[in-house]
């Protein structure tokens, strides 16, 4: 079977040389990629060049500046850690939609529950009552700690940070909050400065209320290093830190003091945003115990905190089904999205029954929030990853994904960092690793290029975009992340720097 699953694979390399959307890779050299019975459909759609067309002249302008790959993937059809693209091509999708894809592509339990309501109600709004809202809501907080107990469900990650903006506000009577620079909370316009991440921001007037502290990186950050990261894989740099205690968290916390001594009105502040793992930033990790001593801190100005989980919740860090749980913090609030749905439109926004009531001040209404197929496909999400163990494939095959890719970081200069936790991971590439320099764009992209004309998709982020994201469905084996790790020795061998 193995035998003849590669066989068809550079069989298809092959065809697709001859169209041009491969190039620069040899068939000899494509691993061997894992088999897969499922069969796709038959692709037969609009030609690849007149999607194209339409994608440069009909589409908002900005998603070509966006789009992966010189020559995009035009996709067809999905089955759990699969894609299949228009000519029929198999890839292994270890980016996972954007974090989005959770149990994997199409799965059959969440298809199924998606029918079933489609047959029964689309839509209505919560003006109306309706089962599936309740008992999706009943099973979603059941997730969660303490008296973190109410939710309201939005569509999308920017939808849940801008509510839960509006809501510290609210409740605390402080305009001001705080995020990290480096992070992302969103694009909604509320959010701009909330999300510190220049490549995403408009030259237009905003970050009103909005502060900044110092961003806690033991890799790239003044302070941090080798006994730092709650990670299977630590910083490539010394460290003064004993087991069981991290320096570079107090310092990193004493940044976020400083923030709040000279910019914060008499020291008192509306809140603090945190991701648990810093996504879009390039799975940049925290010091151990930052977290935690961060949420005292802001809670001792009068401030909430609150729990960016869009790309780190629902079991992805393996350990624990919430990132926060790993630190020992507790939020106040907590918003998530992306994997909730499997990919289906759907976010949330979890709090206190005590936070909740401030939004009874005026009308607040999302047409679309907590929708009939929504719940349905976010409450079988929950019962996959609980039947389906996808908390502990996350920890298990996350962690030998994290101690393959320390081969690589061992084995080329040009690999300075691996980081993450589970199946929240990120490579980082640099000239060299004594200077750190972030390897340029030109040097970088082949690698990540030829990856995908070998059959692997993986996202890329960070600040100078030099660090690749690694977050599959959270059903991929340990052959998939050998196959994977392999193919990207082999690309960074092809493409020496």
């Amino acid at each position: 079977m193995l035998v003849k699953a590669a066989m068809f694979h550079r069989q298809i390399l092959s065809k697709l040389a001859t169209r041009s959307l491969v190039r620069n890779v040899s068939a000899s050299s494509v691993p061997e990629m894992p088999p897969c019975d499922f069969k796709p459909q038959k692709y037969e759609g609009m030609t690849y060049s007149d999607a194209k067309k339409i994608r440069d002249n009909v589409l908002n302008p900005v998603i070509n500046v966006v789009t992966f790959y010189k020559e995009p993937v035009m996709i067809n059809q999905g089955h759990m850690q699969w894609l299949w693209d228009v000519y029929g091509k198999r890839y292994l999708d270890m980016f996972g939609g954007i974090v989005t894809v959770s149990v994997g592509h199409c799965h059959p339990k969440v298809n199924k529950a998606l029918h079933d309501q489609i047959d029964r109600l689309w839509h209505t709004t919560n003006i109306y009552m309706y089962p599936q809202a309740h008992e999706y809501a009943q099973k979603l907080v059941s997730k969660l700690p303490g008296n973190l107990k109410v939710v309201m469900f939005v569509n999308s990650g920017s939808e849940a940070n801008d509510l839960a903006l509006t809501m510290a506000r609210l409740y605390t009577g402080c305009y001001d909050i705080i995020s990290l620079r480096n992070a992302y909370h969103g694009m909604a316009s509320s959010l701009f400065k909330l999300t510190a991440h220049s490549p995403w921001l408009y030259n237009l007037p905003s970050g009103f209320g909005i502060l900044n502290a110092m961003n806690a990186d033991p890799y790239r950050g003044i302070w941090g290093g080798a006994n730092c990261r709650d990670s299977p894989v630590q910083v490539d740099r010394q460290c003064d830190c004993a087991a069981g205690e991290c320096q570079a968290s107090d310092k990193y916390v004493d940044q976020v003091e400083d923030v709040l001594r000279h910019s914060a009105p008499k020291g008192k502040i509306g809140g603090i945003f945190l991701e648990s793992i810093q996504g879009v930033g390039g799975s940049v990790q925290f010091p151990k115990g930052y977290i935690k001593k961060t949420f005292d801190l802001i809670r001792s100005r009068g401030g909430l905190c609150i729990s960016d989980e869009v790309q780190t919740g629902f079991g992805r860090t393996g350990e624990h089904f919430w990132g926060f749980e790993a630190a020992g913090a507790m939020p106040d609030i907590v918003t998530m999205a992306k994997g909730i749905g499997n990919g289906f439109p759907l976010a949330a926004v979890v709090t206190t029954p005590e936070i909740a009531e401030v939004l009874g001040r005026a009308n607040n209404f999302n047409t679309y929030g907590g929708n009939p197929m929504a719940c349905a496909v976010g409450s079988k999400v929950l019962d996959v990853i609980d039947e389906e163990n996808c908390q502990q494939v996350s920890h298990d095959v996350g962690t030998h994904c994290l101690t393959e890719l320390a081969k690589l970081r061992d084995e080329f200069e040009i690999v300075g960092d691996v980081r993450g936790k589970g199946l929240m991971i990120g490579v980082e590439f640099v000239t060299d690793k004594e200077s750190r320099k972030p390897l340029p764009a030109d040097k970088f992209i082949p690698i990540w290029e030829t990856c995908k004309n070998m059959g692997v998709l993986l996202g890329k982020g960070g600040l100078y975009g030099n660090v690749l994201r690694i977050k599959p469905p959270m059903c991929i084996t340990k052959a998939d992340v050998d196959f994977s790790v392999e193919v990207l020795r082999e690309a960074i061998r092809q493409n020496p720097v």
